[in-house]
């Protein structure tokens, strides 16, 4: 017994839903630094307003994870959850650019954040459900295709609607530019309609045939997805102390050294790990397990070897991305346009560029996830990953080089390729090394190595351009070029089960 083949327009309608969900991710990448800026943010504090993405990544998608696994109802075992993100979803679009206030902003960009992430999480899981092993690399590479179309209409929407349209690109201070706040709403109408076609064009196997699909597949292959071991008490003891003691050491450090107040958050995210294992030793010794905290956290500790080697490449890799989304508008602005002052013409001349930058990277990564599945087949999973990110890492640099903003989307071909490969290659490789019955809420802990690093941009980022680089936001660019390279390298140590023959 085995999981059927399915045809391309089964594929096709099965990540469909992804073209949607980018729509709003697309908007938010390209557009938050901009209301930020708009609403009076100094550029050397946007890092920390971006926190409450990755924060709320951390949170959601393992619990979500958890949950889908074990959900089944009329809807399916994912479906539930892409129909009730994408409403979220859409009703923080239509928030977002009619803040009127900074912290509305940051609250509407957690809403949409969390919402994204409820629809996101089971769209990876959904693929390793649904597609046999030798499709799944096709599979992921079709979720990048329409994750690279949506991203393209997303970021260029604003200078469409300026450009095509005269829609006016700016505002009175403080208010958010009409081409931004309509490009939201046609955005969150367009993501809506997109998920909607996958929830109710796509079928799920259920649980039981997942397990029975599972036991085939290992019978066959002689092979079973390798867990570590059961943590025992000293392991949550280990993770209490390491995260509380180090917390708490980096705050007094913060403290004492009167560095950057960003930090603190980083202290708090330790401190947080370290409560989670007291609550696991805790929990632990009074043998009540059986419950959603304690299934998550001990999963976290069994993560296959593959997925531990991933790990590392994932971390490095959405570093990378993370420097690029936050800095590439005040970098462009400030290097190219010669522009600080978010009001301006100039400013918001750079901003749109940056806009049609990212739709090129964007519509790169399209035809990339065309492309990579013949690097696949030519090399291996990992040789094409590990080049992809290498010709990441030269495009970010090259904002360094290229001084002329028209010529700018050359190095945006490099990080399409590694967009595109970011967003299909680890999940490819992984899917085969995860248990069924536990593909979402791997899935979700795997977000963990996305969000940590963000994170840790996020609050280290802004103090190294203050200390290092005279608050000069292209320097962060090159910092993601050198997490692309290191991500590169790192590829080459993660072991891939599935013969070549299968990767395509």
């Amino acid at each position: 017994m085995a999981r059927q083949r399915l045809s391309f327009l089964q594929i096709w309608n099965m990540c469909f839903g992804f073209f949607g969900i980018q729509i709003g991710f697309g908007l938010q990448n390209a557009n938050t630094s901009r209301i930020f800026q708009t609403l009076g943010v100094d550029v050397n504090h946007l890092a920390i307003l971006w926190i409450a993405a990755p924060a709320t990544g951390l949170l959601v998608q393992p619990i979500i994870g958890h949950l889908s696994d074990k959900t089944w109802g009329r809807l399916g075992r994912r479906r539930p959850y892409f129909f009730w993100g994408a409403i979220l979803t859409t009703l923080a679009l239509f928030v977002m650019p009619n803040s009127p206030s900074l912290w509305v902003a940051a609250g509407a960009l957690w809403l949409m954040d969390a919402s994204i992430n409820i629809t996101m999480e089971p769209f990876r899981a959904f693929v390793g459900d649904n597609l046999p092993d030798e499709q799944r690399a096709t599979g992921y590479a079709m979720q990048s295709f329409f994750i690279g179309l949506g991203a393209v209409l997303a970021s260029a929407l604003p200078w469409m609607l300026t450009n095509w349209f005269h829609v006016a690109n700016t505002a009175p201070a403080g208010q958010v530019p009409d081409a931004v706040r309509i490009a939201f709403y046609a955005g969150g109408a367009g993501l809506l309609l997109a998920v909607m076609w996958t929830v109710f064009t796509t079928k799920e196997y259920s649980p039981d045939q997942l397990d029975a699909f599972e036991i085939a597949e290992r019978a066959e292959a002689s092979w079973n997805p390798h867990e570590e071991p059961e943590p025992s008490v000293n392991a949550y003891i280990g993770l209490a102390a390491l995260g509380i003691l180090g917390g708490a050491a980096l705050a007094v450090t913060v403290w004492g050294a009167r560095l950057e107040k960003e930090l603190y958050v980083l202290a708090a995210l330790l401190a947080a790990f370290g409560v989670m294992g007291v609550v696991g030793v805790r929990l632990k010794r009074m043998g009540k397990t059986r419950n959603g905290f304690s299934e998550v956290l001990e999963d976290f500790f069994r993560m296959p070897r593959t997925m531990r080697q991933l790990a590392v490449v994932q971390f490095f890799s959405w570093f990378g991305l993370f420097a690029m989304w936050i800095y590439t508008t005040p970098a462009v602005a400030a290097v190219h346009f010669h522009a600080a002052d978010a009001t301006s013409k100039a400013y918001n001349d750079g901003a749109d560029w940056v806009g049609v930058l990212f739709a090129i990277y964007n519509g790169v990564a399209a035809l990339a996830a065309l492309v990579i599945p013949l690097m696949v087949q030519a090399t291996s999973r990992r040789v094409s990953h590990a080049a992809c990110l290498v010709l990441g890492a030269l495009g970010l640099l090259s904002f360094l080089l290229i001084r002329e903003p028209g010529m700018l989307w050359i190095g945006m071909v490099g990080v399409g390729f590694a967009w595109s490969s970011i967003l299909s290659a680890p999940y490819s490789i992984l899917a085969g090394a995860l248990p069924a019955r536990k593909m979402g809420v791997y899935m979700g802990i795997f977000n963990f190595f996305i969000v940590i690093p963000q994170l840790l941009a996020a609050t280290v980022l802004g103090l190294l351009l203050k200390t290092f680089f005279s608050g000069e936001a292209i320097w962060a660019l090159v910092l993601g070029a050198v997490a692309f390279a290191i991500s590169a390298a790192a590829t080459f140590v993660v072991e891939d089960r599935t013969p070549s023959s299968l990767q395509a």
